[in-house]
């Protein structure tokens, strides 16, 4: 696993289905199977009508999904290595470029 990968996974114990979850940690965490513990962006079916939120960011096909997912991209999670299940994807690059700026944005972290 690698950071910006794409994988599925069940983010809450409650979650009927697994989601996709885009893996935000970096190579080092990823690649160190000691690490238990991941940090994760959660994807959510984008529904026709919907419109995407400032804190929002949209990723499809191009980046190996069936379907527009969203992902919120104000809220972390943390997930368990272990309940990975299976790889989808890898988000493009100009992709990592947006995300990383709504993360910067919707957290309002300082950059200087």
């Amino acid at each position: 696993m690698k950071q910006w990968d794409i994988v599925r996974v069940r983010i809450r114990p409650d979650d009927k289905d697994e989601h996709p979850a885009l893996l935000i940690s970096p190579d080092e965490s990823c690649a160190n199977t000691r690490h238990l513990y991941l940090n994760v962006l959660y994807g959510t079916s984008r529904r026709p009508a919907a419109s995407i939120r400032p804190h929002e960011a949209q990723l499809n096909g191009a980046d190996g999904l069936e379907r527009a997912t969203l992902f919120d991209c104000a809220m972390i999670y943390v997930i368990d290595r272990r309940k990975v299940s299976t790889f989808i994807g890898r988000a493009t690059p100009e992709r990592r470029r947006q995300i990383g700026r709504k993360i910067v944005a919707s957290l309002r972290l300082p950059l200087a």
